[in-house]
């Protein structure tokens, strides 16, 4: 079959450590569900997995991809939850097993014309979303919306600071918190983004450090060390950093510890979500009309391109390759 998959590491020219051709499907538990993909998005997850983060040598080659919506052999229309967790963990919050993985790590991935996934891992895509649509929830919109209610524990009036504009998660951050009343503000480098942004959903817009006119009860942060001191100065006393991403880098000038006891802040640390969030999403997308934002479509042969546009930054909204 036809798939993306990384077959060496390079830490620096991740696209060199790319293949895209046939590949035979590889072994997985046979009591998973295979799912005929018809749309699969990309995410930051892809680029470190060919750099080698979280992806050893023993486990090349590996399909990449953690996002997908298919359909299944006897036609039911499903979006795919990457997160797989090892079989004795009993717990709610499958985030919490301290033996997870998500699909591309232990077990092939989405970007491929198949996948497989456990049948808990299958939810049923809503009618009004379109397979590309659907295929962008399942990590970066997933993401924001745990990163808003159940790590950020936000209400309908609370504000909140959106650090970057332009990538899957703060899009989705920006719609999904507009939508159920959330007051929000979005950073970025670009002026355009920035306008971009507002147009989506953002209430005001700023450039990359700018000092706020007020500070916010939450930051959402997916862009890490740039923005790390931004995020803890835009706080009020109390308010609470989301940390979910390190797209910037994880290496801090200064953690701002000081600042983080005396004021003080809570920093949380947020990955994903659950089953039961996803679901969430999915209806909170099916009912209020809300969409992910798509900046381009490609053919799966085409996952190169998309890749690179991703590594570079050159993107607004996710990346969605059809097989």
């Amino acid at each position: 079959m036809l798939a993306a998959y990384a077959v060496t590491a390079d830490l620096e020219k991740p696209l060199n450590a790319l293949e895209v051709g046939e590949i035979d499907p590889p072994a997985v538990p046979t009591d998973w569900v295979t799912v005929r993909v018809k749309a699969a998005a990309l995410n930051h997850h892809d680029v470190w997995s060919l750099r080698g983060v979280g992806l050893p040598a023993e486990r090349l080659p590996m399909i990449l991809g953690c996002d997908a919506a298919g359909v299944t052999e006897d036609g039911r229309e499903v979006v795919v939850y990457a997160v797989i967790n090892d079989p004795g963990y009993a717990g709610e919050d499958e985030t919490l097993d301290p033996r997870r993985s998500l699909l591309s790590e232990r077990y092939p991935g989405t970007l491929a014309e198949l996948v497989r996934a456990p049948a808990r891992n299958l939810v049923d895509k809503p009618t009004g979303l379109s397979f590309a649509e659907a295929a962008c929830l399942p990590t970066a919109w997933l993401t924001a919306y745990r990163a808003l209610f159940t790590s950020g524990a936000l209400r309908p009036g609370d504000s909140v600071l959106v650090q970057g504009a332009g990538g899957g998660v703060s899009t989705a951050a920006i719609m999904i918190g507009r939508a159920t009343g959330l007051r929000v503000w979005v950073t970025s480098r670009s002026p355009e983004r920035v306008e971009r942004a507002v147009a989506l959903g953002a209430h005001r817009g700023f450039a990359a450090g700018e000092r706020l006119p007020e500070k916010v009860d939450a930051v959402v942060d997916s862009v890490g060390a740039a923005t790390w001191s931004h995020s803890i100065n835009s706080l009020r006393p109390g308010g609470r950093l989301v940390t979910v991403g390190t797209t910037s880098g994880a290496d801090l000038r200064s953690a701002e510890l000081t600042k983080i006891f005396f004021k003080p802040l809570q920093v949380i640390g947020s990955t994903m979500g659950t089953r039961s969030e996803l679901e969430a999403v999915l209806h909170l997308v099916a009912n209020t009309g809300i969409r992910p934002i798509i900046d381009r479509v490609l053919p799966l042969a085409e996952a190169a391109d998309g890749l690179a546009a991703m590594a570079s930054g050159d993107l607004f909204g996710k990346i969605v390759l059809e097989p």
